[in-house]
Formats: C-alpha cells, sequence, structure tokens
C-alpha cells in the first residue's frame, strides 16, 4: 500500500473502500498527467485519465452526499480541491 492509501482506509485490511478507491485513482491520475505531460500525441492514456477523472469526481460526489466528514478528510489528506 502506497503512503496515500494508508492515510485514508479506514483500516488496514480496507481495500475498496471509496476512501480508498478516491487515493488509488489520484495516484493513477498523477502518473498518467506525467506521462501525458511526455507524450502528447498518445490519445489511449488521455481517454484513460478522462476517465480515471471522471470516476474520481463521482466517488467524491458519493462521500460528499453519504459522508460528510470523510468527504473533508480525503480531500485534505490528498491535497484536493481548496
Amino acid at each position: 500500500m502506497s503512503k496515500k492509501v494508508k492515510d485514508v482506509a479506514i483500516n488496514e485490511k480496507d481495500t475498496g473502500s471509496s476512501e480508498v478507491q478516491i487515493a488509488l485513482l489520484t495516484e493513477k491520475i498523477e502518473n498518467l498527467s506525467k506521462h501525458m505531460n511526455l507524450y502528447k500525441k498518445d490519445k489511449h492514456s488521455s481517454v484513460g485519465l478522462l476517465k480515471a477523472v471522471n470516476r474520481r469526481k463521482k466517488l467524491l460526489d458519493y462521500l460528499k452526499r453519504n459522508k460528510l466528514d470523510s468527504y473533508k478528510n480525503v480531500i485534505s489528506k490528498l491535497n484536493l480541491r481548496k
């Protein structure tokens, strides 16, 4: 597990909660963003990047609706948005 995932995980065996999924998608987005800066014409990776961003957005919206305290925790620990 990476540091970001450990920060937001509920317990040590947590692999599927919304918080962990958001952390994993954030890492994937960062890696794909670096890749896209090097290879601007790679259209397949740009589609994957957009899909990951949209999926993370949906998960963040879900957390905001159902678990506001967890949403604020994830936003602050992963340095997203504000």
